[in-house]
């Protein structure tokens, strides 16, 4: 019998199963070196938006006539677009913009996602096959000619118009998730004990059922934003999202679509395409340590 067990090795094991989930979750997340990197990423990107009126004094609206597409210079870092607006205030105040439409977009979505999911996943029957069937029904319509009907009923397009367009199309695959979820869930020994118990629909759905389920929505919720960001700016690209003057990453990258734009003033479109591209990826390296983080099977992983 071999009793050279390395104290070391003994004092770890017994730290970790005196943790608790949600340490165990931070953990996992905090080995997880993309996740943080992109955490970091993220966060930098978020104060810039937030602290804009501190980066700069210049109004992102504002046009000149007589500063049309002038070069970088100290008065304007990124120089000035066709309209003569500053690119360095519009790409700083455009993430306001673009970085709200994502989580605002992302969170009504999964309001709808999640409710729906709920309600067809616990009490199944007519009211799941309903549901489902609906949520068919959406998937099956194309995005873009959706929301360009939308789009193109109304007379002028609002960023609450613009997050209830997104919103309202792409919350079927986060029904599809909770619902998922749910049926698994709802056959465990703990809910059937509760059940027994006679405790309420309501606390099993609260209490026992959607916090065993908080994982994969949160994970789905995160790639869900960035998925938004992306709409959004692909939207504003061809001209039906968010109208000039107010300044987004897509509207940035739609103004430069001029040839002459884009061979000779790179600083008009290459920052703004930069910031989607890192804010896309910090956010997707945020969902993969996430999904890490609440799968119990990788903790064997930390180190």
């Amino acid at each position: 019998m071999n009793n050279n067990i390395n104290p070391t090795m003994e004092y770890k094991q017994r730290e970790q199963q005196a943790k608790s989930p949600r340490q165990l979750a931070v953990q996992r997340f905090m080995a997880n070196k993309l996740a943080v990197t992109g955490m970091i990423t993220l966060t930098l990107i978020i104060l810039s938006a937030i602290f804009a009126p501190l980066l700069t004094n210049i109004d992102p609206t504002r046009a000149d006539l007589t500063l049309i597409e002038q070069a970088p210079s100290s008065d304007h870092l990124l120089g000035t677009d066709s309209s003569g607006r500053d690119n360095f205030a519009r790409l700083l105040y455009g993430g306001r913009i673009s970085l709200v439409i994502g989580f605002s977009a992302m969170m009504f979505s999964l309001m709808i996602g999640v409710a729906t999911g709920t309600i067809a996943g616990f009490y199944g029957g007519k009211i799941d096959s309903l549901i489902m069937r609906f949520a068919d029904l959406m998937l099956a319509l194309p995005f873009f000619v959706l929301a360009l009907t939308i789009i193109a009923i109304v007379d002028e397009v609002t960023i609450a118009l613009f997050v209830f367009v997104i919103a309202i199309t792409t919350w079927p695959n986060l029904t599809r998730i909770v619902r998922g979820s749910f049926l698994t869930l709802r056959e465990r020994e703990f809910v059937l004990s509760a059940q027994a118990l006679g405790a309420t629909n309501g606390r099993i759905i609260f209490k026992h059922l959607l916090p065993n389920a908080i994982g994969p929505i949160i994970v789905n919720a995160t790639l869900l934003m960035a998925t938004m960001i992306i709409l959004e700016s692909g939207m504003s690209f061809i001209g039906m999202g968010i109208p000039q003057p107010t300044p987004t990453w897509g509207n940035m990258l739609s103004e430069a679509q001029n040839i002459r734009i884009l061979r000779d003033h790179p600083e008009a479109w290459l920052p703004p395409g930069l910031a989607i591209l890192l804010t896309v990826l910090s956010i997707n390296f945020i969902g993969d340590g996430l999904r890490d983080a609440f799968d119990p099977r990788s903790s064997q992983r930390s180190k």
